[in-house]
């Protein structure tokens, strides 16, 4: 193939137009570089080697030669949060949303910014009142998902609804468990307060975003209670069974209490055998254990634990065994027995508690949302020693 004549007068500009370009770039990303405060890259370097302290000397040092750089401000008013010196990452965050030459987008990242220094300083009326400004902008998913935190905290639990329905994805299961104890929350306050009706149109809404709600089960029979409607309040509690067997150790006393006021003790106790039968829990264990003990004696109690350490061998079933066989035992052996008792039960003391599902964090107090993580039914009515006999 022929090659044109101007091919050859073309070639050799072209490499020159490159060239030039190429030594355009290369003198632009130097006088960049020269322009940024030597301090600044001392403190991106003393940041990728996990040295904060120096890091923050050197950006405030960067700040005072260039007091117009915004990146500057942002990350050193992280570095103070995460520090916890939220005083100082409120003042620099404050100046950043005061600035009149910031964009709409520094702004709107700036306030984000305020909101969680206040947040972190536990000041939850300003956190509220900044996330509350950046609701309808872009970053209105992640203000609706800190004022859910702030409600929660605050324990609005109204509000907490409100946020959660406005958040992507609450008609799907991904809140229905939050929500549905929301409304349980205010349920129990209502029923605390005596306003049954309100109570009562608390749990139908939780009953309506989740109808597995275990809580709401349980709270529908605390209020048939407060009503007098002893029948119907055991019936309620025994749908927790198909609900989620594993709480039926919290519904147990409950109960216990209503068959007691309906003179019908002995029934109770063989519903609560049966649950314990099906699903061997150790706080349910215990709660039969009270009952036997106190209608059957010390004798049927032990066998009770007995049988039961058989089929599910555990330190807090050896504690319990050791208890009835010490109401058994003759005078001269109780000393041996009550030895060997405190030995177990120092041992039970570190497996006898509830841990968080979600996070692992232990508390002898079972709790519907957990201290440590904030998760909602994370933590489930069972003893750590349960869980590490599990396979």
């Amino acid at each position: 193939m022929d090659i044109e004549f101007w091919w050859l007068l073309a070639l050799p500009l072209f490499f020159a137009l490159g060239w030039l370009a190429a030594r355009i770039d290369i003198r632009q990303v130097v006088h960049e570089s020269r322009a940024l405060p030597r301090s600044y890259l001392s403190g991106l370097n003393f940041l990728l080697n996990e040295q904060q302290d120096k890091a923050i000397d050197a950006f405030i040092e960067a700040v005072k030669i260039d007091p117009q750089t915004v990146e500057l401000h942002f990350a050193l008013g992280n570095l103070f949060r995460r520090r916890g010196e939220t005083d100082r990452a409120i003042r620099m965050h404050q100046n950043l949303v005061d600035r009149e030459d910031l964009s709409e987008e520094q702004r709107l990242q700036a306030l984000a910014e305020l909101g969680q220094d206040h947040l972190k300083a536990g000041l939850l009326d300003r956190a509220e009142a900044v996330f509350a400004r950046l609701r309808g902008s872009r970053l209105n998913d992640l203000a609706m998902r800190f004022l859910l935190e702030i409600y929660q905290q605050e324990k609005d639990w109204e509000k907490a609804v409100e946020a959660a329905e406005a958040l992507p994805g609450h008609e799907s299961v991904l809140w229905r468990k939050e929500v549905a104890n929301f409304y349980c929350e205010l349920a129990t306050s209502a029923l605390a307060s005596s306003r049954l009706d309100a109570a009562r149109r608390y749990l139908d809404e939780a009953f309506a975003v989740n109808r597995r709600c275990v809580r709401a089960s349980l709270v529908l029979g605390d209020v048939l209670v407060a009503e007098q409607r002893y029948e119907e309040a055991i019936e309620t509690w025994k749908r927790v069974e198909s609900q989620d067997p594993i709480y039926l150790a919290l519904v147990a006393e409950r109960v216990m209490e209503a068959h007691r006021k309906l003179d019908r003790v002995e029934q109770g106790q063989t519903l609560l055998r049966s649950w314990l039968e099906r699903h061997p829990s150790l706080d349910l264990l215990d709660e039969v254990f009270h009952w036997e003990l106190e209608k059957a004696g010390a004798r049927a109690a032990y066998d009770l634990v007995r049988e039961e350490l058989r089929r599910n061998p555990t330190l807090l079933g050896l504690d319990k065994l050791l208890e009835a066989a010490l109401l058994n035992a003759p005078v001269e052996q109780r000393s041996d027995i009550e030895l060997v008792k405190q030995l177990i039960h120092g041992h039970t003391r570190r497996v006898a508690r509830y841990r968080c599902t979600e996070c692992g964090f232990k508390a002898r107090q079972f709790q519907w949302r957990c201290p440590a993580c904030g998760g909602w039914e994370t933590y489930p009515p069972r003893r750590t020693e349960e869980y590490d006999l599990e396979p």
